[in-house]
């Protein structure tokens, strides 16, 4: 429960950037009134694993912004990455989420079998 919590609480601050007293309020609020599946128990070590990928992300996605900005970017590739075993469908969004939430990467597809197409853009080989 609490986990949940504090996962939807930072995806919801990644999206609105605020940390206003306000957008704390309605970000708990949001948090709380969203409905939850029974089905699946993360274990806390993955949550908290994926919580810290989610912090690492964010230099990460200014980082690449600014390469994206300073330097061309013209070549792309689309490649099938593998999901880790075991992942619950909350866990399998995150990494969707955190590959998304870089901008020289987007997820197309997720396939059943356990894959995600992902999109990339890279420089041009010299």
């Amino acid at each position: 429960m609490i986990g949940h919590l504090l996962l939807r609480l930072a995806i919801w601050f990644l999206l609105t950037a605020n940390l206003s007293p306000a957008n704390i309020v309605i970000g708990v609020a949001i948090a709380l009134v969203l409905p939850r599946k029974a089905t699946s128990r993360e274990r806390l070590s993955d949550l908290l694993r994926a919580l810290a990928k989610v912090i690492l992300a964010i230099p990460q996605a200014y980082k690449e912004a600014i390469e994206l900005m300073l330097y061309p970017y013209t070549e792309e590739e689309i490649v099938l990455e593998r999901v880790r075993s075991g992942r619950s469908p909350g866990l399998v969004f995150l990494d969707i989420f955190l590959i998304t939430f870089t901008p020289k990467t987007t997820v197309l597809n997720y396939h059943e079998s356990g894959e995600y197409e992902v999109h990339h853009v890279r420089r041009r080989a010299k």
